[in-house]
């Protein structure tokens, strides 16, 4: 079995590739332009675990095979799959940031014809080529629904109106440009699995936290690790703060309650994804999300848990740069999620020592990055992603 990787240079990509070279003998074919680095330098920060540059790190694993192109150029995906003829496309790659696609205009164009471009190419790419049986499994984001007040589904709503009755797909509500990349995938993805009918799969990612996985730890080849305002994910960035010694920021009142996944749940539900058989039934969708966190919650149990690293960790509230419901109890059904993980492998608390526990041995380098913990103006040494490719 040969499987394409897109995004393999990145946070969840490098850890999946590994654990797909551990777990397959063929190849492994992994996709990046290394985009998520430029990203990063853009916004005056750097990952807090140092990171090997991208060549030194593929040639270091036997059976992966690097690849350096922009998927969202249509001939260079062409390419790709007619070479390679994978018979699982796992596609990870993205511009995956709310708050960046959300600084000005020209980030929210770049991140949503980046992103689409690369999901479209993908998936005619794959029909262009006679590829009709390679199972895609592309991962979204469970930032497309939005804060509805129900349980949300893992699929689509049963509607009953005026007498008829019919599963239709749920609303896409996202709150940022970049969330609604994802809904536009989704869409495109429904489209093209009635029109081309091959099989599909989608992981619709909560927040994801998490550094090391064994994989990562036994090559000495560690993943990203970002915890700027841009490009952290919440729980990772809240982890930095203790360790620098800076307030841990929440915004507002802190009791929305936001979705969240191990890094060890999230590669490992990937990659049982990528060996398994698609059910043959439409898209199989699936809620990758272990429970949802209030943000209050979260910020507490990160303070209680550093207090093991000798870390005073102080929680503050300041006002809410972002327009959301501060009381939202969200709650997500993740059955078909839990299925196919076989049961939660890391738990937050678990996550967070181990989190805690790299950090504090990069403490001085995340504290002369402590700026890039609250939203600014990016720095601009050179021009960005999105002003590159236009020329």
């Amino acid at each position: 079995m040969t499987v394409l990787l897109t995004g393999a240079d990145g946070y969840l990509g490098w850890p999946t590739a590994l654990r797909l070279s551990d777990r397959l003998d063929e190849r492994i074919v992994c996709v990046d332009n290394f985009a998520r680095r430029s990203w990063v330098e853009e916004s005056g920060s750097v990952s807090a675990v140092p990171i090997h540059e991208p060549r030194e790190r593929f040639k270091s694993v036997g059976n992966l095979s690097l690849v350096e192109g922009d998927l969202a150029d249509r001939e260079f995906v062409t390419q790709v799959l007619d070479t390679h003829e994978p018979d699982v496309v796992l596609h990870a790659a993205a511009q995956p940031s709310a708050p960046y696609s959300s600084i000005n205009g020209e980030r929210a164009l770049y991140t949503q014809q980046n992103n689409v471009s690369m999901n479209l190419n993908l998936l005619h790419g794959l029909n262009e080529c006679g590829l009709n049986d390679t199972h895609f499994i592309e991962t979204t984001t469970t930032g497309i629904y939005g804060a509805p007040h129900f349980p949300i589904p893992e699929g689509g709503l049963n509607v009953e109106r005026k007498g008829g009755r019919d599963e239709v797909p749920f609303p896409a509500m996202g709150g940022s440009w970049y969330h609604q990349t994802k809904s536009f995938d989704a869409a495109n993805m429904r489209l093209a699995e009635s029109q081309f009918e091959f099989p599909m799969s989608e992981v619709r990612t909560a927040i994801v936290y998490g550094t090391e996985t064994p994989e990562t730890e036994a090559y000495d080849l560690p993943t990203r690790f970002d915890f700027d305002y841009y490009f952290g994910t919440v729980v990772n960035r809240f982890c930095a703060q203790a360790v620098a010694g800076y307030p841990i920021t929440v915004y507002g009142k802190g009791e929305q309650r936001k979705p969240m996944v191990s890094l060890e749940d999230t590669i490992e539900s990937l990659v049982r994804l990528v060996e398994s058989d698609h059910s043959g039934d439409g898209i199989d969708i699936y809620n990758q999300v272990t429970r949802p966190v209030a943000i209050d919650d979260l910020a507490e149990t990160i303070a209680e848990v550093g207090e093991e690293f000798d870390l005073d960790a102080e929680v503050k509230h300041y006002k809410n740069p972002r327009e959301e419901d501060e009381e939202h109890k969200m709650e997500m059904e993740n059955d078909a999620f839990l299925d196919l993980l076989g049961g939660q492998r890391q738990t937050l608390e678990e996550g967070i020592r181990d989190i805690l526990s790299a950090l504090v041995e990069e403490r001085e380098r995340i504290a002369n990055h402590e700026d890039r913990f609250l939203p600014g103006v990016l720095t601009e040494p050179q021009r960005s992603v999105a002003s590159k490719r236009a020329d």
